[in-house]
């Protein structure tokens, strides 16, 4: 409707123009404004006549002049190179404005005018439903295609996974080198952020608070997602895996929900073939049972903050509550974050009185029952390990 009523002042200014008696009352008029005197008509239907072309001479500006802004905006919708163009990315900020979005295009060589832009999007009523994220845009695209893009909300993603057996350190470490999160906004959250989930109900506000709650998947996140919003996927992602009956399986072993989360992201750093993690959790669920120390090597590795390829003695030593070698129980946050596999296999541990294992070359675990079975599966492991 906006192009349309610019054609028609153009068209009517100019067509009244066109016929010759107008434009002889035109020349009068300014024949009249140049000379300070009207000509020798007189009287009152001389100067109904004068107002009259004067009035016209006013709209023939004015139409000129929309004919001259029509040019100018049938111009500013057109593509910047006419050739093949080049490629440009382009952020649009959340919460960025109309007039701002116009600028951020114009100062990257993407349309003619922002001033345009900003009258197209108010005539075609784009005005406040452009979308913010991350745009692959080209100069040869038209100012038309590129509103249609930016409201039609193409965003460019980004897809980031996180592994099983993550920490919070190294999930954040992951997103950094993605540039996805400022590790400082990042941390302050996982030990201050408000986020409504029952499972974090009780937990102390420390850099460890979110650990293993994180869950483990691939996400897909944009360029202006935050720190918060990044946070917050990942832990609705655990809500749908502490489902009631996880819950209510978790209490039955005696294990809060924490706990069972905890003892998860043990099995899950200590075992390395999905279905052995059931005998994996059955082995600690056991020693708890017994009042055994877990001897966790994984946990110490977490205590230590830097993972080693071999724990010393002297490793085992270390005065940490995470040192399950030292001290009894579960520690006191999960070390990592645990997959689904391992997270069912806490509550669905297997039915085995195993109480030792050692992991052999292969990656897999040999289980036994008493310590002399143990020593002496350990002896092998030894043996084939440093005589190879």
């Amino acid at each position: 409707m906006g192009d349309f009523l610019w054609f028609f002042i153009v068209y009517q200014c100019r067509t009244l123009y066109n016929n010759v008696e107008n434009r002889i009352y035109v020349e009068e008029v300014i024949l009249v404004a140049h000379l300070g005197q009207a000509p020798v008509k007189k009287g009152p239907q001389f100067i109904f006549r004068l107002v009259t072309k004067t009035f016209f001479l006013l709209a023939l500006f004015l139409g000129l002049t929309a004919g001259v802004g029509y040019n100018q905006y049938v111009n500013g919708l057109k593509p910047v190179a006419s050739d093949h163009g080049a490629e440009i990315k382009l952020t649009v900020p959340t919460g960025a404005t109309t007039g701002q979005i116009a600028d951020l295009l114009k100062e990257k060589g993407l349309i003619k005018n922002s001033f345009i832009f900003r009258v197209y999007a108010r005539l075609h009523r784009f005005d406040g439903k452009l979308k913010a994220g991350n745009y692959t845009l080209n100069t040869s695209m038209s100012l038309p295609q590129i509103m249609s893009k930016i409201t039609g909300g193409s965003v460019e993603y980004i897809t980031f996974t996180i592994p099983e057996g993550f920490n919070t350190r190294q999930i954040a470490d992951r997103l950094a080198a993605k540039n996805l999160i400022n590790k400082e906004v990042f941390f302050d959250l996982v030990a201050n952020g408000d986020f409504d989930y029952d499972f974090l109900n009780g937990l102390p506000n420390n850099e460890k608070r979110l650990e293993g709650y994180l869950f483990p998947d691939t996400y897909k996140v944009t360029a202006t997602t935050t720190e918060r919003e990044i946070i917050d996927m990942m832990l609705a992602r655990f809500a749908r895996e502490a489902t009631p009956e996880f819950r209510q399986k978790a209490q039955k072993l005696g294990l809060t929900l924490h706990q069972a989360v905890t003892l998860a992201s043990i099995v899950e750093r200590e075992a390395k073939v999905d279905k052995e993690r059931p005998k994996v959790a059955a082995v600690f669920l056991n020693r708890m049972k017994k009042g055994w120390k877990l001897e966790s090597c994984a946990t110490v590795q977490y205590a230590l903050g830097q993972p080693k390829a071999r724990l010393l003695n002297k490793d085992l030593q270390i005065d940490s509550p995470y040192n399950t070698y030292k001290y009894s129980g579960l520690p006191p946050t999960p070390i990592a974050s645990p997959g689904r596999a391992s997270l069912q296999a806490a509550v669905n541990p297997a039915n085995v009185d195993y109480l030792f294992f050692v992991v052999s070359q292969d990656g897999r675990h040999v289980f036994s029952r008493t310590l002399a079975e143990h020593n002496r599966a350990k002896a092998k492991y030894i043996k084939e390990t440093f005589n190879d």
